[in-house]
């Protein structure tokens, strides 16, 4: 895929790449989410300015999210989805593994969350308690 810019890096920063590549809303989450440790290069940790180059693995965590990724481009520019989506490749297992985790979540999710009890409801639960039928 070829990015639109006229000037091609031969190596970026990961927090500009994940910013560019739209896996972080801002430059500062991604480096917020490398400094937590929640990204990892090529096996092994990484820092902010750390060079990222085509070729390179990473895995993403995002929340209940783990993605692993192969650097397709390389870009410091945030541009379209559809430019962002050409500058990494998804693994096969991540993508598999990403689907199963939201189809579980999909059927753990159908019960309604815990809520506090309307006013109705803390009523009947005084009446309860108080040993008021």
């Amino acid at each position: 895929m070829k990015v639109p810019y006229t000037d091609h890096p031969t190596e970026v920063r990961a927090d500009a790449w994940l910013w560019a590549a739209r896996f972080f809303k801002t430059r500062s989450l991604a480096k917020q989410a490398i400094d937590g440790g929640k990204i990892d290069v090529n096996g092994g940790g990484c820092k902010p300015a750390r060079l990222l180059h085509v070729g390179d693995v990473l895995r993403i965590g995002r929340g209940e999210e783990r993605l692993e990724v192969e650097v397709q481009a390389l870009s410091d520019r945030r541009g379209p989805a559809s430019v962002a989506q050409g500058l990494y490749r998804e693994s096969e297992a991540s993508r598999l593994a990403r689907e199963t985790q939201r189809a579980q979540r999909r059927l753990l999710g159908m019960q309604a969350p815990p809520r506090r009890p309307d006013k109705h409801e803390r009523r009947e639960l005084r009446r309860l308690k108080d040993g008021r039928a």
